[in-house]
């Protein structure tokens, strides 16, 4: 059968027949030209019961969509999914007709560089790209991901520092109200303001306040300081959540929580400590006290001892300087009380 008596989307190569359909794979043809066989496979061809169906997109289109019904999306906290859903939608924008086995490191540096103006998402988007990468493993669509060591951007901003005890004590003077509350729930139980808003009157148990932290999802129980029951006790019950507002007792909002907190900062020259700075000034307070990591741990609910290091660091380094210190005017007094007893004798 010459190739002009070959039926359509039937190819014989090097005496082989194929039939070719656009978009499915080429399937081989088992029976030989012209035998009664040959009629009934191509007639199953030509109404696809034989034809393979095309393989699965594999693009970033695709995988962000799967990705977006995994367990490993949702058991994201809620602010970090917010966080990760402007990447996602920029890898749909950006990256979505692409191949996901296409990609290289130098792409991911690239995209990290061209938005390099906006550091945080930057660095999102690396992160954010690694761990689609690693769904694309578990789902055995790629072998490699490449957005593994991709440094992040640093930013020549100082580092976030503790509140100091003068500026705490400033800022007491100065706020009332919801400041004050959010301050000192913050600062007493050295908490995320995300869970600070979360927490509802219910959650005071007697002595303590019980928490599941939204990042985490630690259960923690953090016993009230005596300066946050005052507060506690002063405060208005408007709502399921201690830090309620307006007449409905609405969940206060991030950005009015950190609008009332920026106020007082900027009356009393605060504006290099924000709130989160509260959280390391609880952890730097129990480290003062002499509480070890893992006391600490109980209640900031840190899951590991480097970031309780840095910020408990040089409250215990002053508080060993302190006792050095003590200790060596001990022994100062102790030798000169010899001397003069020595001289006494002499």
């Amino acid at each position: 059968m010459t190739k002009r008596h070959l039926p359509a989307r039937v190819y014989d190569k090097k005496g082989v027949l194929y039939f070719q359909r656009r978009g499915y794979k080429t399937t081989r043809i088992q029976a030989e030209a012209g035998a009664a066989a040959f009629a009934l496979e191509y007639a199953a061809l030509l109404n696809g019961a034989l034809i393979p169906p095309p393989a699965p997109a594999r693009t970033f289109s695709a995988l962000v969509k799967d990705y977006l019904t995994s367990n490993r999306y949702k058991r994201l906290a809620p602010r970090t999914a917010r966080d990760y859903e402007k990447v996602l939608a920029w890898v749909m924008a950006k990256l979505g007709h692409l191949q996901v086995g296409g990609i290289q490191r130098k792409d991911i540096i690239r995209a990290r560089e061209a938005n390099a103006d906006k550091m945080r998402f930057a660095n999102y988007i690396v992160q954010v790209v690694r761990i689609l990468l690693e769904h694309a493993i578990d789902l055995g669509w790629w072998s490699d991901n490449p957005a593994k060591g991709v440094e992040l951007l640093r930013s020549d901003a100082p580092a976030r520092e503790a509140w100091p005890q003068d500026m705490i004590d400033a800022y007491r003077a100065e706020a009332s109200g919801r400041a004050l509350l959010i301050f000192e729930l913050c600062l007493g139980t050295g908490q995320r303001i995300g869970d600070v808003l979360r927490m509802r009157w219910s959650d005071i148990d007697g002595e303590g306040i019980a928490i599941r932290q939204g990042k985490t999802k630690a259960k923690l129980w953090i016993p009230i300081t005596p300066r946050l029951r005052v507060i506690l006790e002063e405060t208005p019950r408007i709502g399921l959540t201690i830090c309620a507002y307006g007449p409905h007792g609405k969940q206060l909002s991030y950005s009015s929580a950190s609008q009332d907190v920026r106020t007082v900062r900027d009356a009393i020259g605060a504006r290099a400590f924000d709130i989160h700075g509260l959280r390391y000034a609880a952890t730097a307070e129990l480290a003062a006290a002499g509480c070890s990591d893992e006391v600490i741990a109980a209640i900031t609910g840190h899951k590991t001892t480097a970031m309780i290091a840095k910020y408990a660091g040089p409250a215990r380094q002053r508080a060993r300087a302190s006792e050095a210190n003590a200790k060596r005017g001990t022994n100062a007094a102790r030798t000169e009380n010899v001397e003069k007893r020595v001289e006494s004798n002499e």
